[in-house]
Order: C-alpha cells, then sequence, then structure tokens
C-alpha cells in the first residue's frame, strides 16, 4: 500500500476564474495539467466576472 501524503505535499494550482489556490484531487489525477478551475461554480463563471467588469 502507499504511503499517505499530506495535503500541503500535494501539487496546487491557482483557478483561473477566482484567483484562489487549490490542491490536487483524486478525481484529476489523469488530467491536471487541463485543470484550470477549482469548482464547478467557478467553471460556469469563468466569463461572468469579465463581462460585469466591462460593463
Amino acid at each position: 500500500m502507499p504511503k499517505m501524503r499530506r495535503k500541503a505535499d500535494l501539487p496546487t494550482k491557482v483557478c483561473a476564474a477566482c484567483g484562489l489556490p487549490f490542491s490536487w484531487r483524486k478525481k484529476w489525477e489523469r488530467d491536471w495539467e487541463n485543470v484550470k478551475f477549482c469548482s464547478d461554480r467557478c467553471r460556469s463563471d469563468k466569463g461572468q466576472k469579465a463581462r460585469e467588469g466591462a460593463a
């Protein structure tokens, strides 16, 4: 059985929508390079903030 890792040891990225850091998750294991958003909410609101700032 593999050793357990602490959350602090996992890779992190910055969300493209909200700008907050988020950590690697098991469900993103195969596609970590393409993950850009921390949640479904940020993914669905990705263009919303840009449109609000332009108006």
